[in-house]
């Protein structure tokens, strides 16, 4: 443990710090409810004072001041002379420290320029009603709290030549980050054309802020948007959806890695599983993950739930009772904000270095930084509920007190161009230090290298049943094996061996701290089970660096629904920004599915996630449904070929026949689709249509039994059916299937149409509306939300879509009696008046 490691792990009453309440680190007292969270230091000792270097940012700047125990912490790490400044000594480390205040308070005011203005004037000269938007808009007081924090970030890495990750989970607060990087120039082209640092530009980006202006094709005109989105330099999570991003960062670094993760008192109250990080983080295969919480007390209309259970000192007994390290510091100044970065950086190579020799174990105590700042601080309205959105209380425009307000906290954030020119040239520092702008951060870069592995098919189509998730348990650790530079990140909310996935839990092990004896178990297993769909989702949409693969009951998978589409949406948007992401797209098995599992009731059937990715409409989002065990081994080997995208599979555990020979699941995952009956002849007047594997057993029944009454008819598997969709002309249509194509398969001859699907009728028929004939002579069957404690056979008879009533629809649409195509005791049955065991 060097100098600096020695002095940032001495408790505080060693190293002459303040304390309070048997915690070390920054002093913290309980608040009164209903006040908002304050930053209270107690004096710092008089033997801890800055060095002269120090002195003249120690006087702070406008409202960005620096309590003396920030300066106390800063004065020992120059004393320590333990960091590696990069390219400077303490003189340059301090004039760092300095420019970091100008350009701090610089982008403050135009977070409020932003929300409130329409025009921007440098020089500071007072606004006039004219100068303000009508509808003023924005989340201020949040992305007033994100710009100290930020500007801290940026600090650190200047500071140390190192360009750190970040990432924000209240992406509300984006108004922050555009402001910031707009003014260091820290941006994607698009922006940078349209923004650039100076009286028009800083106009047109507040024009745009929450503008609403669309183009012709539908889509925002503006390279800006109300959260994180794909023209944010950097930016790698939308971060609308509250609590995920709590969820997913410790899964995000890799080795040699630092990922900054700003978070929110708000979200704490979201997703289960923020509090489990320690179990997951180890330094074998992980970068470091360091929380910073920017505790403002305050959500949209009340103060949060931590603040409610107990404020500050609560949340830190909690925080160390889940394996925490809290550490306090002033949520106002971004030199607390580096200070912390530094602090916790040190903290987690030391805790590592004293495992790997032995004298520690897992889990480590993860540092975590709570960041204290009154909502909004710098504004007028900092610490109320006006803070959360519009903190004057009334509109500039035609109000001229809030105007006054508005000119008068206007000028006391505002600094001189030259300064903050001054300050920007010092931030931009990335060419002399070699290292990548905060743009290009290595979380925003991710493309990893895929080797495409020699795939277990099965030729012989007489083999016995064989479960298609077994297959998908073979090809994962076939590709596994042929990728070991990827990290595997395997998502588990409960069962994966009972899933089929046997050998994958053997092979990459439950992930735990204390591995017990006999059973597949590992400190470093690349599997996170959790009882908590969001927790183990996230383990795989962060760990884009690597190889990742999810597996869930269907019925359950429905609470993974809100990170997946956060995280298309955001690839989508990447797209067509022009910089499509580069991560091996994610597979989610969904097994024990709807007509599976109707041993455990309705809860256990459920089939609206399906429906829900139906509805997405992009090429990032694919629904998938493999027969067998060699469309099973198709599709990992296509999805793993593909980047960026989530693709939802649904598949049985069970066994059942392999009906596709090689090439032909080859070509069903290319094309979406086959023809498995039938040439398309013209007496072909009816297709019977599956999509699913039991659907597709069941239709293949009732084919035979028309056969057997010499009724001409084609059978056509659906694998893909997003890709039978209407065209729409917007770019989600991407993979459609040429019309040319879709009626060679579905020939106008052919206008009777019997749709036996997986998921509920209707979302199906909308899904594959180019081959809806219409009411009278097109058929949906499928879930109708009848189950309870039933097999398969129960499943589809209760729901209507046995192989027999295939048939019976069949003869409706044709024309012809039920019996002429059933047996007396089939048709009693199909009717509701019969023993449904006949149908067996």
């Amino acid at each position: 443990m060097n100098h600096l490691d020695q002095l940032l792990h001495t408790p505080a009453q060693d190293a002459g710090l303040p304390m309070q309440d048997g915690h070390r680190g920054f002093p913290y007292r309980k608040l009164q409810a209903g006040t908002a969270i304050a930053y209270q230091p107690k004096p710092t000792p008089a033997d801890v004072q800055p060095p002269p270097q120090l002195h003249a940012w120690a006087q702070g700047y406008g409202v960005i001041q620096h309590d003396q125990h920030t300066q106390a912490r800063w004065a020992q790490l120059l004393q320590a002379a333990a960091i590696p400044w990069h390219g400077g000594d303490s003189s340059q480390v301090a004039s760092l420290l300095h420019a970091a205040d100008r350009l701090c308070s610089q982008a403050m005011w135009l977070v409020a320029h932003m929300t409130y203005c329409k025009q921007v004037k440098l020089d500071g000269t007072p606004l006039a009603a004219t100068d303000f938007k009508s509808t003023p808009e924005g989340h201020t007081g949040g992305a007033l709290n994100m710009v100290p924090a930020y500007v801290g970030y940026l600090l650190a890495n200047a500071l140390t030549g190192q360009t750190r990750s970040w990432l924000m989970g209240q992406g509300h607060c984006v108004a922050a980050i555009e402001a910031v990087n707009t003014l260091l120039g820290n941006q994607y082209p698009e922006q940078a054309e349209r923004y650039p640092c100076d009286d028009a530009g800083l106009s047109q980006l507040c024009q745009d802020f929450y503008s609403y202006a669309l183009h012709a094709s539908g889509r925002p005109r503006a390279p800006l948007g109300s959260h994180v989105n794909a023209h944010t330099a950097g930016g790698v999570i939308e971060g609308g959806y509250l609590g995920f991003a709590e969820l997913q960062y410790v899964h995000m670094p890799l080795p040699g890695e630092t990922l900054v993760s700003f978070l929110s008192d708000g979200a704490f109250e979201e997703q289960r599983g923020s509090d489990w990080i320690p179990r997951w983080w180890r330094a074998e295969d992980c970068g470091a993950a360091l929380p910073v919480m920017i505790l403002n007390g305050r959500r949209i209309e009340q103060r949060s739930g931590l603040e409610q259970d107990g404020g500050v000192a609560w949340f830190i007994e909690h925080l160390r009772l889940n394996g925490f390290e809290p550490m306090e510091i002033d949520g106002t100044d971004p030199a607390a904000f580096a200070w912390a970065i530094l602090h916790m950086e040190s903290s987690l190579a030391a805790q590592a270095a004293e495992i790997a020799q032995g004298r520690a174990e897992y889990p480590v105590r993860m540092p975590y930084a709570i960041a204290h700042a009154p909502k909004g601080f710098g504004f007028p309205g900092a610490g109320t509920n006006l803070a959360h959105n519009l903190p004057l209380g009334g509109n500039p425009s035609f109000d001229a007190s809030c105007r006054q307000r508005f000119n008068h906290a206007a000028a006391q954030l505002w600094v001189h161009p030259s300064a903050w020119q001054d300050a920007r040239q010092r931030f931009r520092n990335h060419a002399v230090q070699g290292r990548p702008a905060e743009r290009d951060h290595a979380m925003a870069q991710r493309r990893p290298d895929y080797h495409a592995p020699s795939l277990p098919w099965r030729d012989d189509m007489a083999s016995p049943l064989v479960s298609p998730m077994a297959a998908f348990d073979a090809t994962f650790c076939a590709i596994a094996e042929a990728n070991p530079q990827l990290r595997v990140r395997v998502a588990n909310p409960d069962e994966l061996r009972s899933n089929g996935m046997g050998n994958t839990l053997e092979r990459f092990k439950h992930r735990v701290t204390h591995p017990e004896p006999g059973n597949p178990e590992s400190l470093t297993g690349g599997v996170i089970t959790a009882l908590n769909e969001e927790a183990v989702i996230s383990a795989a949409l962060a760990n884009k660096g690597g190889l990742n693969l999810a597996v869930s009951y269907e019925a359950f998978a429905v609470k993974m629904l809100g990170a997946l589409r956060q995280e298309a949406n955001f690839a989508r948007n990447q797209s067509e920004a022009g910089r499509p992401p580069g991560w091996l797209s994610v597979p989610l098995l969904l097994s024990s599915h709807a007509w599976e599992n109707g041993k455990n009731e309705l809860s256990h059937q459920d089939t609206t996630l399906a429906e829900a990715w139906l509805a997405e409409a992009s090429p990032h989002a694919r629904l998938v449904f493999p027969p067998d065990w060699n469309s099973a081994v198709a599709t990992l080997d296509a999805c793993y070929r593909s980047r960026g995208q989530l693709w939802c599979v649904v598949a049985p555990k069970r066994a059942v026949p392999v009906r596709l020979p090689p090439e032909s699941a080859r070509q069903l995952t290319e094309q979406g689709l086959l023809r498995l009956v039938g040439k398309g002849e013209v007496d072909e007047k009816l297709i019977l249509v599956a999509v699913g594997s039991y659907q597709l057993t069941e239709t293949l029944r009732a084919s035979r039994r028309l056969d057997e009454h010499d009724i001409p008819h084609a059978v056509v598997y659906v694998y893909e059916p997003a890709r039978l969709g209407s065209h729409s002309g917007l770019a989600a249509d991407a993979g459609l299937l040429a019309d040319a194509e879709l009626a060679s398969i579905f020939p106008h001859h052919s206008s009777f149409r019997i749709i036996a699907g997986h998921t509920r009728p209707g979302p199906l028929l909308g899904a594959m509306r180019r081959i809806d004939t219409g009411p009278a002579h097109t058929v949906g069957l499928g879930f109708l939300n009848q189950g309870g404690t039933l097999d398969t056979a129960g499943m589809l008879y209760a729901n209507r879509c046995s192989w027999a009533h295939i048939v019976a629809k069949a003869g409706e649409l044709l024309k012809l009696g039920l019996d002429a195509l059933l047996t007396p005791d089939e048709r009693d049955a199909v009717l509701g008046v019969g023993d449904p065991a006949d149908l067996r």
